[in-house]
């Protein structure tokens, strides 16, 4: 299907004369003089009123269709849809409004159906300037997409209305964060929380190297009076990342590591793909997000519990890189938790490494730095003083969760898997706004090796970046260093402002706190720069969105599910990469367990007649799996959005 539509996208008339391949993101205009930004290795082409770009594996287009005069921000995605591609006019699943912005009057937020076989995306955005509308589609591969988000990424925030200058705060001084001004930053996390559903909410802020304010804003769980406080211990998921690269700073202090040192050096046993890209794995790839991995988190998602760290590895190894070292930003959980490992290694090479990069975390890290309560013991972090996951169930309402889902990426656990609390992470933050040194004055680790993971590397997006398990970001002109942690049902995110001396902390326990951590990095520049007061009309504008997303999700499943699909499923499946489905009866529901994720299954029929099954428990991490056959066996088939796919065979 992938081949017939790269086929299908190559069919389209085009000019006789084509763009060569961008060799840098390049500004240009459409004939209406709307502003855009041509990615990096991508072509472009003009026809029309439409500017074309294409990906480098020509399975993805992002097209800019000035459409002029148009009723509304649907029909003039339908008017762009026709000039692009008059031959196939996509139905809408989705549409939803943006907020108004960066000079734009309207924005609308168009998804459409796709079939389960295509693993394809198929999007437009549409801008509205006085009576002009501008619309972008996005049309291909979803695995391309994935792949290429950081260009994506350019193309979406690189458009601009006619003479638009983005707003900057670079030059001016920073308020101090005065009791006023922190106020206005609890009342808004606070107001957030309310309009997102989130129960509760760590919070902390940084002012010349000094806490000025710690604790927390709602609940641990629903229905629960425990209220958040600065103590409460949240999952920080991938904010784990900062913290286990930390440790290989501390390394490198000790001459334990050299970034470049080859990781075969410090650990033979490592391998990925195959033996000449072994060789080239230096120790900062680990951790750069630029070697060509992309995300495979179904791998440990959808495996079977109890899998030791060790899984780490064997995974790599059967991985191979989908583009060059430091062409593109690709997440991959597997190396980071691989970075961590041999970091643990290196100090306590005898133990398994799983309990070496416990002990190492410990001694290394949480113990000087005054992190009391940060532990990667689940029995620890899920006692006394703890915050509950939340997730919105099959009706779009916040709901509480068992955490068991969020056991998964244990065996990985240096990419993601730590508990902590606001107050043990401000300290952390801290030690990044001192470039090493606690608020007790004693060094943990040089200048040198901490700066080092800030270093600009892979893009990720217009004025964002990767370093070695931190963002660097430029926001409105002012650069902040940041990470962010997504599990189910917990949320987060930590910012340091290093010219400012400004740090913040923001700890959240349901799916839809995801939605106010952008805004909040907005509305503290808003405070600390006198900025334009755009947070708050973000944070209602994700609060309908979600809602909007909800029903319509909710509008295509029947649930409970067919009965005639249900009674046709086999009870066991089995994929050779990661493990078995099972499906029976709980609770007089039909039910499904894949790995980490169960709960009672919906069906949904799908616009070529095929039938998928979803599961409906709460939380934003499921399984959707096309039924069907092969060889005479039923089979479930599993896309990841990214660039994997599983194929479960029936196994009686």
């Amino acid at each position: 299907m992938k081949l017939l539509m790269a086929l299908a996208l190559a069919s389209l008339p085009l000019p006789a004369l084509a763009q060569a391949p961008a060799a840098a993101d390049t500004d240009g205009k459409t004939a209406a003089g709307v502003q855009y930004v041509q990615p990096k290795d991508w072509t472009a082409t003009t026809r029309g009123p439409a500017v074309l770009f294409v990906s480098p594996e020509k399975d993805l287009r992002a097209v800019v269709v000035d459409v002029g005069a148009a009723a509304d921000g649907a029909a003039a995605a339908a008017k762009a849809w026709s000039l692009y591609r008059p031959d196939a006019a996509p139905t809408v699943r989705l549409a939803t409004p943006g907020r108004p912005g960066e000079d734009w009057d309207e924005r609308l937020n168009l998804s459409y159906e796709t079939l389960p076989t295509e693993r394809a995306t198929r999007s437009a955005l549409a801008l509205r300037k006085g009576a002009a509308w501008t619309v972008l589609i996005v049309d291909g591969s979803a695995g391309t997409a994935a792949k290429r988000s950081a260009a994506m990424s350019v193309v979406r925030e690189g458009l601009h209305p006619v003479g638009y200058q983005t707003e900057s705060f670079a030059g001016r001084t920073a308020h101090r964060l005065t009791p006023d001004r922190v106020r206005a930053l609890r009342d808004f996390v606070a107001e957030s929380a309310r309009e997102l559903g989130v129960p509760g909410v760590g919070l902390a802020l940084i002012d010349q190297g000094k806490v000025v304010w710690q604790g927390g804003i709602g609940v641990r769980a629903l229905g629960s009076p425990e209220p958040v406080d600065e103590h409460t211990k949240f999952m920080i998921a991938s904010n784990t990342k900062g913290l286990s690269t930390l440790l290989l700073s501390v390394l490198a202090d000790e001459g334990k590591l050299r970034w470049d040192q080859k990781v075969t050096d410090l650990y033979p046993a490592f391998r990925l793909g195959n033996d000449e890209v072994t060789r080239s794995v230096l120790v900062r790839h680990l951790v750069c997000a630029c070697t060509g991995l992309p995300r495979k988190d179904y791998s440990f998602i959808l495996a079977d519990p109890g899998a030791p760290a060790a899984a780490t590895f064997n995974q790599l190894a059967d991985t191979m890189p989908t583009s060059q070292f430091g062409d593109l930003f690709q997440y991959n959980n597997q190396m980071a938790s691989a970075a961590g490992y041999v970091g643990g290694h290196l100090l306590y090479p005898e133990m398994e490494i799983g309990a070496a990069y416990d002990r190492a975390m410990e001694e290394k890290i949480f113990k000087p730095l005054g992190m009391t309560d940060s532990t990667f013991d689940y029995a620890k972090g899920m006692a006394g003083n703890w915050a509950a996951p939340h997730g919105l169930d099959v009706d779009g309402r916040v709901t509480l969760m068992s955490n068991d889902f969020n056991f998964a990426p244990y065996p990985y656990r240096p990419a993601g898997a730590a508990f902590s609390t606001t107050a043990d992470m401000v300290r952390y933050v801290q030690l990044e706004l001192s470039k090493g040194i606690t608020p007790e004055g004693e060094r943990v680790v040089s200048e040198a090796n901490l700066v080092e993971r800030r270093k600009k590397g892979v893009q990720v997006g217009p004025g964002s970046w990767y370093g070695m398990g931190l963002f660097q970001r430029d926001a409105w002109g002012i650069p902040v260093v940041t990470h962010g942690g997504t599990l189910l049902g917990y949320h987060s995110n930590w910012y340091a402002l290093p010219e400012a001396g400004v740090g913040a902390v923001i700890l959240t326990n349901a799916d839809p706190g995801a939605a106010m951590l952008g805004p909040f990095l907005r509305r503290l520049l808003e405070v600390l720069y006198d900025g334009q007061p755009e947070a708050a009309r973000d944070v209602a504008t994700a609060a309908a969105r979600i809602k909007a997303q909800a029903a319509a999700r909710r509008e295509r499943l029947t649930f409970p599910g067919d009965p005639a699909v249900l009674a046709k499923l086999a009870r066991h499946y089995r994929d050779s990469e990661v493990g078995q489905i099972s499906v029976g009866e709980q609770g007089g529901q039909k039910w499904i367990k894949a790995g980490f994720v169960e709960g009672p299954i919906a069906t949904r029929a799908n616009p070529d007649g095929s039938v998928s099954i979803v599961s409906v428990g709460p939380g934003n991490i499921g399984v959707e799996a096309l039924v069907g056959t092969a060889d005479g066996k039923r089979t479930l088939t599993i896309n990841d959005g990214q660039q994997h796919q599983y194929v479960y065979v029936e196994d009686q």
